[in-house]
C-alpha cells in the first residue's frame, strides 16, 4: 500500500509535465491516490493532455481562481468524480512580466494586483471553496519560493511570495478547527515554463548547486514533488502552518 492509498486529491497547476503539479499528482497515484486536476480557459487542453500522460487518466474541472462563480461551483464540479476531498494542493502563480525583471519601483498598482490576487489570494479562495468537500479534514498543499530574501529579479512575485507565506499561517489557525492542515513547500530554481517566463530567471538560480549541502538539480521537479505528497499523507498528522524546504539546503546557508 501507498501512502496516499484511498485519498482523494485535487492538484491545481498542472500545465507541463516538467512542473511540480504534474510530478505531485504521478506520484499521489502511484502512492494510491484518486485525483482531479483544474483549469480553465485555453489552458484546459494543456491540462487534458498531460492529464492523459499520469499513470491513470485524470478527469480536469473548469476552475479560474479569480472567478466567483467557478469558486462556488467547484465542489459540484469535484464531486462529479470523487466523493470528498482528503488533500488539495495550489500550484498557482502568475504575475505580469513588467512587475518582475527589476522592475520593482516602476511597477503598477493594477499589476501588481493581478500577481496579489492569482498568486496569494488564491490560496485562501481555493482552500474556502474546497473545504465542504473535506468534513472529514485533509491536507492544504501550497508552493512557495523563500520570501525570506529579496532575489534578483523576482520583485512583485517575491512580495506575493511573502504574501503566501503569511497566509498559510493564518489558514493554519483558521483550518484546523476542520482538521485541515495547511503547509508550504518551498523548493530551489527549477527550470519549469513558469520560471523560463520569469526575467532573468538565470541569475536566481546561478550558483544554487554549489551553495547546497546536498546538491541541487535544477532540471527536475521530483525531489518538490514528493515533499508535497508527504504532506499529502498522514505521516505529518499534527503538522500546520509549516514551510518544508526543499531546496538542497541553501535556505540554512549564509551567502
Amino acid at each position: 500500500m501507498g501512502i496516499l492509498e484511498g485519498k482523494k486529491l485535487l492538484i491545481t497547476g498542472v500545465l507541463t509535465d516538467s512542473s511540480i503539479a504534474f510530478h505531485a499528482a504521478r506520484l499521489a497515484q502511484e502512492e494510491g491516490a484518486q485525483i482531479v486536476l483544474s483549469s480553465f480557459g485555453r489552458q484546459a487542453k494543456l491540462t487534458e493532455t498531460f492529464a492523459k500522460r499520469l499513470p491513470k487518466p485524470a478527469p480536469v474541472v473548469q476552475l479560474d481562481v479569480t472567478d466567483a462563480d467557478d469558486l462556488a461551483n467547484l465542489a459540484d464540479a469535484v464531486r462529479e468524480h470523487v466523493d470528498h476531498l482528503d488533500g488539495v494542493v495550489h500550484s498557482i502563480g502568475f504575475a505580469p512580466q513588467s512587475v518582475m525583471g527589476g522592475n520593482f519601483l516602476a511597477a503598477s498598482w493594477e499589476d501588481v494586483a493581478t500577481a496579489l490576487q492569482v498568486s496569494t489570494f488564491s490560496y485562501k479562495s481555493l482552500a474556502t471553496a474546497a473545504l465542504p468537500l473535506m468534513e472529514n479534514g485533509g491536507s492544504l498543499v501550497g508552493l512557495t519560493f523563500d520570501a525570506q530574501f529579496a532575489w534578483p529579479v523576482y520583485d512583485w512575485m517575491g512580495v506575493a511570495k511573502a504574501g503566501l507565506e503569511s497566509a498559510n499561517r493564518y489558514l493554519a489557525r483558521d483550518l484546523g478547527p476542520h482538521g485541515v492542515r495547511a503547509n508550504l513547500i518551498s523548493a530551489g530554481p527549477i527550470r519549469t515554463t513558469a520560471a523560463k517566463s520569469i526575467p532573468g530567471f538565470e541569475s536566481m538560480e546561478e550558483g544554487w548547486p554549489n551553495r547546497a549541502p546536498l546538491g541541487w538539480d535544477q532540471s527536475t521537479a521530483e525531489p518538490a514533488a514528493r515533499g508535497v505528497v508527504a504532506l499529502l499523507s498522514d505521516w505529518f498528522p499534527k503538522t500546520t502552518g509549516e514551510i518544508v524546504h526543499v531546496d538542497g539546503g541553501v535556505h540554512a546557508m549564509g551567502l
